[in-house]
């Protein structure tokens, strides 16, 4: 996790916004105090609604454009939709 959050510093800096979900492995103390301590701006899972399309915005879009997408060809099986994903 540290080597994923100096990437994402490296590449956004300070201007990123670090959402936390409430899975079990993410709402653990140690990685709370990680995410708090190296993340500028942390917004911990007690404070938002994880089902909420108002709050997470972009992953409801990206989900409905790559849907629209993806029916607009037939797919034949799990390969054959990697490839079209990899391909668009």
């Amino acid at each position: 996790m540290q080597q994923m959050l100096s990437s994402i510093h490296s590449i956004a800096g300070d201007a990123y916004i670090f959402q936390q979900d409430s899975a079990p492995a993410h709402r653990a103390r140690q990685m709370v105090d990680l995410l708090q301590h190296e993340t500028p701006k942390f917004i911990a899972a007690a404070l938002w609604s994880s089902n909420s399309p108002d709050l997470n915005p972009v992953d409801y879009r990206i989900s409905d454009v790559m849907q629209d997408c993806v029916y607009q060809t037939p797919v034949r099986d799990m390969s054959d939709l990697k490839q079209f994903m990899i391909d668009k």
